[in-house]
């Protein structure tokens, strides 16, 4: 089948790396591999952060003058589904319904909330197109499942939402844990870390809002553990740097944004990742951590709690609770074979739970449904 692919939020090819470009990528290569012919049919950013109207009628009218041009392409060939990933009220889909009205294929969406407190607020019209998007869509896929109890009400809870967990591609990682001392030995000399310290893996973006709440926590994590070993390893960069570094001070290793392969030579490399994960959806690093073989320490989620198996493949503490993250962190430092042990864990739940090849196979399974 013919699948025509859509982020409004933001678009595969962005430049600026982050957890929603590396979704719309997995979606793209799942939708690939389960035996479909893919394309993204529009890079049009649809977001509005700050509340203008006047952008969001621009972005609204840009929108349905591309629907109509992708419509009068593609009339002698339409695609058999739009498939749209992340709507919500600050970044709607103004192309991809007026397309399936026009040739009549199913609407499946990828992760979407919807929040009524925002009605009558500066996104009112983001926040109608997106219940109406979910109103007439054919699939609704829950990544995170928080967003379930906010969008059954305008689907009804039948088959139409479909849950499927969060993934990534787990042979790298994989392979990466499998030459973990080599990775070890390389950061130690191009950093100057000391291989006997217990390495902690931070992984995340610097940017304002929940980004920066979480390393705010993290420093105060910090500040009670400076009697042990341990040595921070922070990949991630972005405009809130200089905070961060301010929050975390001097005992910290900054690598700056990472690439994918070295990304995973951190994690194989690491004893354990840790993650405070204020208001996260469900974090991607701590995932491809896992898979890496890194237990992960994080702040409790709904969604986080889908990835991390507490007390199994890594510790769940309070959301902010600073003590209690310190104390989990302090008990993992001191022992080694615990390290190990939900290392092992970890790599396997990730492999049997959050790889392509499995979301593969339930997305082209949804997608026959869908048109059928």
């Amino acid at each position: 089948m013919r699948v025509a692919f859509y982020a409004p939020l933001k678009p595969p090819n962005h430049p600026v790396p982050s957890g929603d470009r590396r979704m719309a990528r997995l979606l793209l290569e799942a939708i690939r591999r389960s035996g479909n012919d893919v394309s993204v049919a529009s890079t049009l950013r649809a977001y509005d952060g700050a509340g203008d109207t006047d952008r969001q009628n621009r972005i609204r009218r840009r929108g349905e003058a591309l629907a109509r041009q992708f419509i009068e392409r593609n009339r002698e060939n339409p695609p058999d589904i739009w498939f749209t990933y992340h709507l919500y009220h600050k970044a709607p889909d103004w192309i991809g319904p007026l397309v399936c009205d026009a040739f009549a294929i199913p609407y499946i969406i990828a992760e979407a909330s919807i929040a009524p407190k925002q009605a009558g607020g500066p996104w009112t019209d983001g926040l109608a197109a997106v219940t109406a998007a979910v109103r007439g869509a054919s699939r609704v896929i829950v990544l995170n499942p928080v967003d379930r109890e906010c969008i059954e009400p305008f689907t009804g809870p039948g088959s139409r939402i479909v849950a499927l967990p969060p993934f990534i591609d787990t042979g790298p990682p994989r392979r990466a844990a499998a030459d973990r001392q080599r990775h070890r030995t390389t950061l130690a000399a191009r950093h100057g870390v000391a291989p006997t310290y217990v390495w902690i893996a931070v992984s995340a973006m610097m940017r304002f809002g929940d980004k920066l709440e979480s390393y705010r926590v993290l420093g105060r994590v910090m500040q009670g553990l400076r009697d042990l070993p341990l040595r921070w390893l922070v990949a991630g960069d972005g405009p809130a740097r200089a905070d961060v570094e301010a929050l975390l001070g001097a005992d910290v290793t900054y690598l700056g944004a990472l690439g994918p392969h070295d990304m995973d030579m951190l994690h194989a490399a690491a004893d354990f990742a840790v993650w405070p994960a204020m208001r996260e959806a469900f974090g991607m690093a701590m995932l491809e951590a896992q898979a890496a073989g890194a237990p992960v320490i994080a702040g409790r989620s709904p969604g986080v709690a889908q990835i991390i198996a507490d007390g199994e493949t890594g510790i769940l503490t309070p959301p902010g609770d600073d003590m209690t993250m310190a104390a989990a962190i302090r008990a993992l430092a001191k022992d080694p074979e615990r390290q190990r042990s939900m290392g092992r864990a970890a790599m396997f739940k990730a492999e049997r739970e959050h790889d392509i090849a499995a979301a593969a196979i339930g997305i082209g399974r949804l997608l026959r449904e869908a048109v059928s």
